[in-house]
Parts: structure tokens; C-alpha cells; sequence
């Protein structure tokens, strides 16, 4: 069985600078840590969400390990401060599963997209 998880993507947005492009603070976020082997599967926690980065990227963890996810192609319903769906088996994210995003205040969800592999971004 398939169990459907919604976690709403969370943007904070400052009022006395402009907002930073959500690929330059991930690429901060990511500064001292080392991509490893790609993994199918992660596991997933109720205390964490995946994040979007862009409409081919998202990523999952904080801290020591932070695991990156790029999707096969660009998923149009994607986009910072949507809402994602994801339908994934028991409490895993893995290749393949379903995933969808929800803009703020619509009824109708975008189209699916699947998920690729998770490569594991470790700090040195």
C-alpha cells in the first residue's frame, strides 16, 4: 500500500534585503560537504521536509548530511513556497515515487513528476 505524505515547502523571506536566489544559499548550505554514491532510497522523518530548490531539485536534512535529489526533468508544479505531495511506500523516500506540488491558496495540484536518486552530500 502507498502511503500519501503532504509537506508544505517553507520560504522565509526577509524584509530589509532582497531574497536570495534559492540556489546560491543551497550552494552555501552545501560548502564543506562532499557528495558520496547515489542511494534508490532515504529515509524519511517526520521532524524534517524536502525542500525545493528549483523546478529539478530538491533536497532533504540539515547539518551534517544533506541529500540532494534531481529529478529526471523539471516538474512545472514545483516552485518555492508550494506545497508538495509526495506518494511514497512506507518511510522512504526512493526512485521513482510520485511527487507534485500545490500553489498557495489553488484547489487543483500540478501535474506528477518522479523522483531520481538521492546523492548524499556529507561534511568533511
Amino acid at each position: 500500500m502507498r502511503k500519501l505524505i503532504v509537506i508544505a515547502a517553507v520560504g522565509v523571506l526577509s524584509c530589509t534585503r532582497p531574497a536570495q536566489p534559492a540556489q546560491d544559499s543551497f550552494a552555501r548550505e552545501l560548502a564543506g560537504h562532499v557528495a558520496e554514491a547515489p542511494k534508490t532510497c532515504i529515509n524519511n522523518y517526520q521532524s524534517q521536509n524536502i525542500r525545493i530548490i528549483d523546478s529539478s531539485t530538491l533536497a532533504y536534512g540539515t547539518g551534517r548530511t544533506i541529500y540532494v535529489n534531481k529529478l529526471p526533468g523539471s516538474c512545472p508544479g514545483i516552485r518555492e513556497l508550494n506545497t508538495l505531495e509526495v506518494m511514497a511506500q512506507g518511510n522512504q523516500y526512493c526512485r521513482g515515487d510520485r511527487i507534485r506540488g500545490i500553489e498557495p491558496g489553488a484547489i487543483i495540484p500540478g501535474p506528477w513528476c518522479v523522483l531520481g536518486d538521492w546523492t548524499p552530500y556529507r561534511m568533511k
